[in-house]
């Protein structure tokens, strides 16, 4: 762990701001607010900290979820700012993209979303299958040639795709309801739920949008005759085996080993992100997280499939969602998230908060984030800003990198005062 956070940073930075600008209008915020907007004064540290090119992230990640960051960014603050066996969260799971990351670096695992499907994405990543224990357990696995689904589904699969793709989600439903799904049939799902629709031959589906997303049978149809396409049989149990032994390359049996001993000690939970009372009070040490981004996806359209395989009411599930219409709705939420990120911190801990531009850049979301962190009780460390449009060959990696680029993350970096200020 760098007890020094503001000097490595320093190291490495070559661009950076004494100040916090464009914090943007005054509207809606708290006299607090407003107040402590005019005394705080923040860096901003601007670089390449992390890119593509710094590591190859474990296959393990390769699950497809929509606006998800990559591996590299969670494993450097986790480098940074943890040691092995402290506890890393995330309120908004997603992907679980540092849930498995924080696993696969031997820290604890505490992770949460109100959308169920992320469990179903994540969890069964801590328990991996020997891939000739899966293939035994999906030829035992009753396909029903006749079976149908109860809604038209002919756009997206063949007739014989379907077939298996029903008769998987009865096994599963009823293993389920039996409280005898085990972790094979944990991983089973996953796959298959990962598997539904996509744009390659790895997929259940003929050619459609990339798998973060599942189109209406209607647009499906519309890309099906511009494309003069029509579903061809996929093998349901060849493409999930097939899935499987990508996500499992390069794990070493240790790696194996202490996942499952991590995955059984972790916390997953399906709660609103503002009221996790099924966490204790000052155990994480870190917390890395997205949040959602104002009224951008819609949960019902996106995941009406995935909810339809593993018998989720996905408008039951978009309505808990939070969908804040405006920046001022979108600020009294993640001041709330806040409040339960301070209750359950470590004091010394940190919270680790990407955030995007929005509006085509109108918008920079880390300068609303910044009083809500203050106001809830923690310490502002600085903006980490990551940028691969830059000019320094030689970057936190040691890495030379002169092309242009326009990705960014934005993160603002949280510290939970030791002792309280006075």
């Amino acid at each position: 762990m760098v007890l020094d956070i503001d000097a490595y940073l320093r190291e490495f930075t070559f661009q950076e701001k004494r100040n916090l600008f464009n914090l943007g209008s005054n509207v809606g915020k708290t006299r607090v607010e407003k107040e402590l907007i005019n005394v705080v004064y923040i860096n901003k540290y601007i670089n390449e900290f992390w890119t593509s090119k710094q590591r190859q992230a474990s296959q393990l990640h390769e699950i497809a979820y929509r606006a998800c960051f990559k591996p590299q960014l969670p494993r450097f603050f986790m480098e940074l700012l943890t040691n092995k066996k402290e506890v890393v969260y995330d309120p908004f799971l997603g992907r679980g993209t540092t849930a498995v990351e924080a696993g696969l670096m031997g820290r604890l695992v505490v992770a949460n979303d109100v959308n169920p499907l992320s469990i179903i994405l994540t969890r069964p990543r801590f328990h991996i299958p020997k891939i000739n224990e899966l293939a035994a357990r999906l030829d035992k696995i009753y396909i029903d040639r006749s079976a149908k689904a109860e809604i038209d589904l002919s756009m997206f699969y063949h007739s014989q795709t379907e077939a298996e793709i029903c008769s998987l989600k009865k096994y599963l439903k009823l293993k389920e309801e039996a409280g005898e799904e085990d972790y094979l049939d944990a991983w089973i799902r996953m796959v298959a739920t990962n598997r539904l629709t996509g744009h390659s031959k790895g997929f259940f589906s003929v050619y459609t949008l990339p798998p973060n997303q599942a189109v209406s049978p209607e647009s499906q149809r519309r890309i099906n005759e511009k494309r003069n396409q029509k579903p061809d049989y996929r093998n349901t149990k060849e493409l999930i085996l097939r899935k499987s032994r990508q996500l499992t390359s390069g794990l070493s049996e240790m790696q194996t080993k202490d996942l499952k001993e991590i995955g059984d000690r972790a916390i997953f939970l399906n709660m609103d992100s503002r009221l996790t009372n099924g966490i204790p009070e000052e155990i994480v040490q870190l917390t890395v997280t997205s949040p959602p981004f104002l009224n951008i996806v819609q949960y019902a359209q996106d995941n009406w499939l995935r909810c339809w395989f593993n018998g989720i009411d996905a408008n039951e599930v978009s309505n808990k969602i939070t969908m804040a219409k405006t920046v001022k709705e979108w600020c009294d939420f993640v001041g709330e998230v806040f409040n339960e990120l301070y209750r359950i911190t470590k004091k010394g801990g940190w919270v680790a908060f990407e955030v995007g531009e929005i509006q085509n850049g109108k918008i920079d979301l880390d300068e609303y984030v910044v009083p809500l962190g203050l106001k809830a009780g923690f310490n502002c460390e600085g903006i980490i800003i990551n940028e691969q449009d830059f000019t320094k060959t030689s970057n936190i990696w040691g890495i030379g990198n002169n092309k242009r680029g326009t990705n960014t993350n934005r993160i603002v970096l949280f510290q939970k005062c030791r002792m309280p200020s006075n």
